[in-house]
C-alpha cells in the first residue's frame, strides 16, 4: 500500500494542506471569489474565441481548476480556459468541422483530452527542460501574432456583421473590408462604450472586477432597453446545471489529424502556465517543480475532458490576480471553482440578454496588453539576429498558421543556436595595464611580434573543429615569420571532442614542423583531463600553463617549456581539477 509520504511527490497539496491555517483561508477567500468572478465573463468570452457555445468556457473554468489545485506545485497559478489557447482551438479543429455544431465540440473535448496526455507523459518522461526550446523572441513573436489574430477574429463581433473568421492575416482583412459596410451602428457603440468602460476602470481602480461589472451591466441595459429587439445580437440560452462527465467521442483518424496541433499546444500551453508560474514563484517562498506541472496540467486537461472542458492552462492576467488579492495556496482554485459552479447551476438565466459586443469587447481588452511593441525594438538594438528570428515567427504566425508559426520560430532559434556553436566568439588578444583584451577593443593593447595570444569562446567539437583550424590558421599567416609562439587562452573552452582534438592534432604537427611552441593557458580540469587521456602531455607537442603570463614567461626563459610539462604528465591526475 503507497504510504502518505511516498505521495507526496504526485499530489504536492497533501503537503501543504497538513498546515493550512485561518490566515491562509482569509486570504484564499477573497482571491478565490475574486478569481471566480473573473472566470465567468473572460470564460464566456474565451469560449466565442474558440468557436464553441459559451457554457463551455464555463465547462473549462471548473473541473481542470480543482484537479490543478490538488497536483499543481504553484500556489498561485490560476487555471482555465485563455485567449491564447482558444485561438489554436479554432485554428486546429476550425478545418475540420463547423464551428458550434456537435461534431466540432465533440473534437475539441477529445483535443483536450489528447494534449492532456502528451503533457502527462512528457511529466512522466521528465521532459519539463523542453520548454527552454521555446526562446524569448519565439516566444515574443508568437503571442504578438496570436493577439492580433484574436483582436481582429473579435471585431466582426464588436460590429455585429456576418464574416467569416481566418487564422491568415491576409484572409481575415479581406473578410472584414468586405463585411464593413454591413456594420450593425448600435451593436458597435455598445461594445465600444464596453471597452471604454473596462479600460478606464482598469487604470483607475485596477482591483475592481471590471469585466464582471461591464457584464452585468451591460445584460441590465440590454435587457431595459430592448436591444435584442434593435438588432444587437445576445448570447441567448445558456445551459443550466454542472456537465455530466463522459468519454470524449473519436475515432482513428479524428487522432491523427488532430495529433499536430494537440503536440503544439500541449507545448504552447505549458510554456504559458510555467512561464507565469516561475515569475511568481520568484517573489515568494516555493519552487515549482516543472515536470510535476506537466503532470498537474495534463490531468487537468484530461479529467477535464472528461466533463466536457476544452483545452486548458495557467492564465497570466488571473495570475496576477490570485497574487495581488492575498492568494495564499491553490485552494483560491477551488474557491473559484466552486463561484463558477454556483454560476452554472443557479445563475445562467442571468446572461442570456448580454451582447455578443460585449463578450468580444472583454477579449480585446484582455489581449491588447499582449502585443508588445517595445522588445522586437530593444531586441534590434541589442541582437539583430535573434530580432529577426522574432519578426519571421511573427509574420510565418499571423499569415500562415499558428502551429507553423511557432514551429518555424523554434526551428530558427534551434539554428541560430547550431550556428553560434560552429562559429563561436574568437579574438586576438594583446596586453593592457597588465590584463589581456582583445585588440579589436582595445588600441592600445600591446602584441609582441614573436607571439601570438588568443580566445575562442567555445567547446571544440566536431561542428566547429574546421571553423577553429581555419581561424587559428588564418592569424598564424597574418603573424608571419616572427611567430614563435602560439598561446590558446582556454579557459573559455569546455569541452574537446574526439574530431576536435584529431584536427588540433593535425595543427600542432603543422605547427611543430614549422618550430612553433603552442601552449594551452588556464584549461580547466576536465579538458586537461581528456586531453592527457588522449596522450597530448607524452607526444610533447603543446605545454600547459596556469595563465597567459605564465606561459610568456616561460617563452622568456629557454629550456623551461620541456621540464614544465614533463612535470605536469607526472603530476597529472585524472581527478585533479574541476
Amino acid at each position: 500500500m503507497i504510504g502518505p509520504v511516498r505521495l507526496l511527490p504526485h499530489i504536492p497539496s497533501l503537503n501543504w494542506l497538513r498546515t493550512y491555517s485561518k490566515a491562509q483561508w482569509r486570504g484564499d477567500l477573497p482571491s478565490g471569489v475574486t478569481v471566480g468572478i473573473m472566470l465567468i465573463p473572460q470564460g464566456m468570452a474565451y469560449a466565442t474565441i474558440a468557436g464553441l457555445p459559451v457554457v463551455y468556457g464555463l465547462y473549462a473554468a471548473l473541473v481542470p481548476q480543482i484537479v490543478y489545485g490538488f497536483l499543481g506545485t504553484s500556489r498561485h497559478l490560476a487555471v482555465g480556459p485563455v485567449a491564447m489557447d482558444s485561438l489554436l482551438v479554432a485554428a486546429g479543429v476550425g478545418g475540420l468541422a463547423l464551428a458550434g455544431t456537435d461534431r466540432y465540440i465533440e473534437l475539441a473535448l477529445l483535443l483536450s483530452f489528447m494534449i492532456g496526455l502528451i503533457q502527462w507523459a512528457m511529466g512522466m518522461l521528465r521532459m519539463g527542460f523542453m520548454v527552454h526550446f521555446l526562446s524569448k523572441p519565439v516566444i515574443g513573436g508568437f503571442t504578438s501574432a496570436a493577439a492580433l489574430l484574436i483582436g481582429l477574429n473579435q471585431l466582426p463581433q464588436l460590429g455585429g456583421v456576418d464574416c467569416e473568421r481566418s487564422n491568415q492575416m491576409h484572409l481575415l482583412l479581406g473578410n472584414l473590408v468586405e463585411a464593413a459596410p454591413s456594420t450593425h451602428g448600435l451593436t458597435l457603440g455598445a461594445g465600444l462604450l464596453a471597452m471604454g468602460v473596462l479600460v478606464g476602470l482598469k487604470a483607475w481602480s485596477p482591483r475592481v472586477p471590471a469585466s464582471l461589472l461591464v457584464v452585468l451591466g451591460s445584460v441590465a441595459v440590454s435587457w431595459g432597453t430592448g436591444l435584442e429587439a434593435k438588432g444587437v445580437q445576445v448570447v441567448g440560452h445558456i445551459p443550466s446545471g454542472l456537465p455530466l462527465p463522459g468519454l470524449p467521442k473519436w475515432d482513428v483518424s479524428d487522432v491523427h489529424a488532430l495529433l499536430p496541433v494537440a503536440l503544439t499546444l500541449a507545448l504552447v500551453a505549458f510554456m504559458e502556465a510555467i512561464s507565469v508560474a516561475k515569475a511568481v514563484e520568484e517573489r515568494h517562498d516555493y519552487e515549482v517543480d516543472p515536470n510535476q506541472e506537466l503532470k498537474a496540467l495534463g490531468m487537468a486537461n484530461v479529467l477535464g475532458a472528461l466533463f466536457q472542458s476544452y483545452p486548458t492552462t495557467g492564465g497570466f492576467t488571473r495570475t496576477a490576480v490570485t497574487e495581488q488579492s492575498g492568494g495564499k495556496t491553490p485552494a483560491t482554485s477551488w474557491i473559484a471553482a466552486t463561484v463558477v459552479a454556483l454560476t452554472l447551476a443557479l445563475l445562467t438565466p442571468l446572461f442570456h440578454h448580454l451582447p455578443n459586443a460585449v463578450l468580444a469587447a472583454v477579449v480585446l481588452v484582455a489581449v491588447g496588453g499582449l502585443v508588445d511593441t517595445q522588445f522586437p525594438v530593444k531586441l534590434w538594438h541589442q541582437d539583430k539576429r535573434e530580432a529577426c528570428v522574432l519578426a519571421i515567427t511573427f509574420l510565418v504566425t499571423l499569415f500562415v498558421s499558428l502551429p507553423v508559426g511557432i514551429g518555424v520560430g523554434v526551428s530558427l532559434a534551434v539554428a541560430l543556436w547550431i550556428r553560434q556553436l560552429m562559429t563561436p566568439h574568437h579574438a586576438v588578444l594583446g596586453n593592457v595595464n597588465g590584463v589581456h583584451r582583445n585588440v579589436d577593443r582595445f588600441d592600445r593593447a600591446v602584441i609582441l611580434p614573436e607571439v601570438l595570444v588568443v580566445r575562442y569562446d567555445g567547446a571544440l567539437t566536431f561542428a566547429n573543429q574546421s571553423h577553429f583550424k581555419r581561424t587559428l590558421q588564418t592569424w598564424v599567416i597574418r603573424k608571419g615569420a616572427p611567430l614563435r609562439l602560439i598561446v590558446i587562452q582556454a579557459d573559455t573552452i569546455s569541452h574537446v571532442d574526439a574530431s576536435a582534438r584529431s584536427t588540433f592534432r593535425i595543427m600542432l604537427k603543422e605547427w611543430r614542423g614549422a618550430g612553433l611552441q603552442v601552449c594551452l593557458a588556464g584549461a580547466i580540469g576536465p579538458v586537461r583531463d581528456i586531453l592527457a587521456a588522449d596522450g597530448f602531455l607524452d607526444e610533447g607537442g603543446v605545454t600547459f600553463q596556469l595563465n597567459v603570463d605564465d606561459a610568456l614567461a616561460e617563452f622568456e626563459r629557454p629550456g623551461s617549456v620541456s621540464r614544465r610539462n614533463q612535470a605536469m604528465a607526472q603530476q597529472h591526475s585524472p581527478s585533479s581539477d574541476s
